[in-house]
């Protein structure tokens, strides 16, 4: 693990260089991930299976991104998020959503001092490092809009005051796909706000039968020790940032994004299908979340794989399909499918 984040190398290089530059990068990916093989194996010795959500919630790490994981309880959901932030030594704060909550149970609130006769700032529980929202859907809109502020600009206003959230900040929310009384659905600016949304299906019959030998002797299980620092993760978001992306990556990014918006410029019929495509911070997640891809590969370059691999969980959530579609069974995942066959890759 580093004690200090090293000099990052910067790109774009030169057209000349281009093939040092990515060796330079690819150098500093293996310096800079030392710490990623060991976490892996705690995340994977303690949530059995979902090998999809432990990656995931990794590139959301590197990435500084929030993620939104959808699954019927019982899932693991809320024990690899709690695994994750034992293992890299960070502050974590569960809330737990429900109808009757106010802003300031999350937020915090100013409260009176009569003897200096003065208000005083009390923080709420979204002043951590990572924070599991729990059953987010749970909270009407005016407590999930108090996320608003705290996870596009990461930080917080209460009363006259702003406060900086932590650097490290990521907000790792849980919701119930199927049951309805006392959930809301959350707002459209929320939703887009969520870098990566993330469906966590069943494990397999073999991965059941590890978690039922599992279970068999609860004190057997080793706590979770840290396997990497706060540190670790900024400076590998910084290697991040200079993995390297040709053009022909980032004009493929486009060309998906717009599809959902003009299917039509791409020769899909799936105009009355969608009645708003994704938004552009689909086009930044998407390049963000395929360099983070590249680094848990190992790479310090940037391939179609990578963004293909991005493309549903970043862009699930930020489609609205119009009434044919929901009455024709049509999901987004299907229309995303379409649109990865159909788009040509560089």
């Amino acid at each position: 693990m580093l004690a200090q984040p090293p000099d990052i190398i910067h790109l774009p290089p030169q057209a000349g260089d281009v093939s040092t530059s990515i060796q330079r990068v690819g150098e500093e990916v293996a310096r800079n991930s030392l710490w990623l093989g060991p976490l892996r194996e705690v995340l994977a010795r303690t949530v059995i299976g979902q090998e999809h959500l432990r990656e995931r919630l990794l590139a959301s790490l590197l990435c500084g991104g929030h993620i939104l994981l959808e699954g019927l309880p019982g899932l693991a959901k809320t024990l690899a998020v709690k695994t994750l932030a034992a293992a890299i030594g960070t502050d974590f704060r569960r809330i737990q959503f429900t109808p009757d909550m106010l802003p300031a149970d999350i937020l915090g609130t100013e409260v009176y001092n009569p003897r200096q006769f003065t208000f005083e700032v009390k923080q709420g529980p979204i002043f951590s490092s990572l924070i599991l929202a729990d059953e987010i859907n749970r909270a009407p809109a005016k407590v999930q809009s108090a996320l608003l502020e705290a996870m596009q600009e990461r930080q917080v206003t209460l009363g006259e005051r702003t406060f900086p959230l932590p650097e490290l900040f990521v907000v790792l929310a849980t919701q119930n796909p199927i049951e309805q009384e006392g959930t809301y659905p959350l707002p459209e600016a929320q939703v887009d706000r969520f870098m990566l949304k993330v469906v966590v299906s069943y494990p397999s019959r073999e991965e059941e039968r590890r978690i039922l030998d599992a279970y068999d002797d609860p004190d057997a299980r080793p706590p979770v020790t840290p396997v990497a620092t706060p540190g670790d993760i900024l400076a590998a978001r910084r290697v991040v940032n200079a993995i390297y992306m040709d053009g022909k990556i980032k004009d493929y990014i486009v060309a998906l994004v717009h599809a959902t918006r003009d299917p039509g410029h791409y020769r899909l019929d799936l105009a009355h299908l969608i009645d708003s495509g994704a938004s552009p911070r689909a086009t930044l997640s998407l390049k963000v979340v395929a360099r983070g891809l590249a680094f848990l590969a190992g790479r310090g370059y940037v391939t179609p794989d990578d963004v293909k691999a991005a493309a549903m969980d970043v862009m699930r959530h930020r489609l609205r399909l119009s009434y044919e579609a929901e009455a024709e069974g049509i999901t987004s995942e299907d229309i995303i499918r379409k649109i990865l066959d159909t788009v040509p890759v560089p």
